[in-house]
């Protein structure tokens, strides 16, 4: 009630009414930059996280040398919430093709072409490259091009590149983030070329979610001396630049509402200033030290909560409305996206309505330490 009072008291001096509204609306403008900034972030991290995501394994497995891989694919196989599993062989080397010749990362697969090659075009053994290379380079299927590899093979006349011709098969996807060029053909053509004695098994799941919960379950049936890795292990750098980003980002927007906080610190001095008069009187009345300090604590609260309301309805309103209506254009040259999505989470506008609750009333309860503290005798006398 005596928050209420003050409060509505508060509108008839103008100075008060002006500093009440510059810190409940800096506030606002705070919690909207914040929010937005987030949305923003938010909606490039997703993107890029689906990017990657897409073009990464569920598992994979690492086996030791001499290890039956035929046996512990069977053993995979069998169990619940597993779809595919796959013998992959790893390596580098380039692709040739007339005069033009691209560094590549060489995946060797049994089977079908693996899934985290997304929309491969082909259904035989053979080799894919992305499509955005063969649009480059003016392939075709059926085309023949050369796979080098780094291990030498020693010839008559010394060391010689090891070179395998192959006809190009079909086209997968390319990733618009991926740093090297990749390129799929069948794992005893790849094992040829990269001469490596260790087998990987990949391990295809209903979900992302589905793949972490067999990760124990998985390593349970491998030999000793395995190395399992799940896709959030696979792409642990990426996803710590991601987390790092947005704490900083968090950081350095929230400065906006600790110093519209700040103006609350100067709204309640000036209010117990204008009010010290009422405030010995409610004191000689009999009311505590402690119930005038809730009361002021109360009225920052409200103008916070006030501006922190306005803030995140203005903030996630404008995120919304730059989502579906893709105004905020990207170079499609640069990006790997066309427009910025925005994306308010939950858990962010969460976090931002409990930052600035808490440094509004850590400055409130700055300024409420002075209510009270002068004998109600003493006030009523100034």
């Amino acid at each position: 009630m005596l928050a209420l009072r003050f409060l509505r008291s508060a509108r008839r001096d103008a100075f008060v009414n002006f500093l009440s509204s510059v810190a409940a609306g800096g506030i606002a403008l705070g919690v909207a930059a914040l929010v937005l900034a987030l949305a923003a972030l938010a909606g490039l991290q997703d993107a890029l996280r689906s990017e990657v995501l897409e073009r990464t394994p569920h598992l994979e497995i690492e086996l030791p040398v001499g290890a039956d891989v035929a046996a512990v694919r069977e053993r995979l196989e069998g169990l619940d919430g597993v779809v595919r599993v796959q013998e992959i062989v790893r390596g580098r080397g380039w692709l040739r093709s007339g005069g033009l010749v691209q560094p590549a990362e060489i995946l060797g697969f049994s089977g079908d072409l693996p899934s985290f090659f997304p929309g491969a075009g082909g259904t035989v053994e053979g080799l894919y490259i992305g499509a955005d290379m063969a649009t480059r380079w003016g392939l075709q299927v059926g085309d023949q091009l050369e796979v080098i590899s780094p291990l030498p093979t020693l010839g008559p006349l010394g060391p010689q590149p090891r070179v395998r011709s192959l006809p190009l098969i079909g086209t997968f996807e390319s990733g618009r983030t991926e740093e090297v060029e990749r390129l799929a053909l069948p794992i005893d053509m790849a094992r040829t070329l990269t001469a490596t004695g260790r087998s990987s098994i990949v391990v295809t799941t209903g979900s992302l979610e589905a793949a972490t919960a067999l990760v124990e379950p998985v390593r349970a049936l491998l030999p000793p001396r395995s190395t399992l890795r799940t896709w959030k292990e696979l792409n642990r750098p990426l996803f710590f630049a991601l987390r790092l980003e947005k704490t900083v980002m968090f950081v350095a927007v929230s400065l906006i509402i600790l110093v519209a906080a700040l103006a609350l610190v100067a709204d309640l001095a000036l209010l117990i200033t204008n009010k010290r008069t009422e405030i010995g009187m409610l004191g000689a009345m009999g009311a505590e030290p402690r119930q005038l300090r809730w009361a002021f604590l109360l009225l920052g609260g409200m103008l916070a909560g006030a501006g922190a309301l306005v803030g995140g309805v203005l903030g996630g309103g404008l995120a919304w409305i730059l989502d579906a209506q893709q105004w905020v254009r990207l170079p499609d040259r640069v990006y790997f996206l066309e427009y910025l999505p925005f994306h308010v989470q939950s858990s962010d506008l969460v976090s931002v309505l409990g930052l600035t609750m808490v440094l509004a009333w850590a400055s409130c309860y700055f300024v409420a330490q002075r209510v009270g503290q002068a004998p109600p005798v003493e006030a009523l006398r100034r």
